[in-house]
């Protein structure tokens, strides 16, 4: 049986901000740039970032796209994220703080074409 060939990117929906805020930091602190998208889409707002999910059987890699849903706008433009026992600090910011991994918030105007949430 073939099967049907990946177009586009893939959504993945997380289940809490802290999962996606998780998910970003982790890839900062291998030295990866990275940043969160937000947008509006139907009412909500959507937080995303894009991966690559590299050499996936015989393609070179598949494009994903984690996201958080919510109901409200985040109240600032940095996600900040401290990962020390016993327990993990997620906080929304407007600025850095030192011994933080901080996550920028990059708004867009619209929903880009090539993300499907559905």
């Amino acid at each position: 049986m073939k099967v049907e060939r990946l177009k586009g990117i893939e959504s993945l929906k997380v289940a809490s901000l802290n999962d996606l805020a998780r998910f970003a930091a982790s890839m900062v602190a291998l030295g990866q740039p990275v940043y969160v998208i937000h947008f509006q889409d139907g009412g909500k707002h959507i937080y995303g970032v894009f991966a690559v999910y590299h050499d996936y059987y015989d393609l070179y890699g598949i494009p994903l796209f984690y996201y958080y849903e919510s109901d409200s706008e985040l109240d600032g433009r940095y996600i900040l994220v401290k990962a020390e026992e016993p327990k993990e600090t997620i906080q929304i910011s407007n600025g850095t703080r030192p011994g933080w991994l901080t996550v920028p918030i990059i708004n867009l105007k619209e929903k880009p074409v090539f993300i499907d949430l559905a």
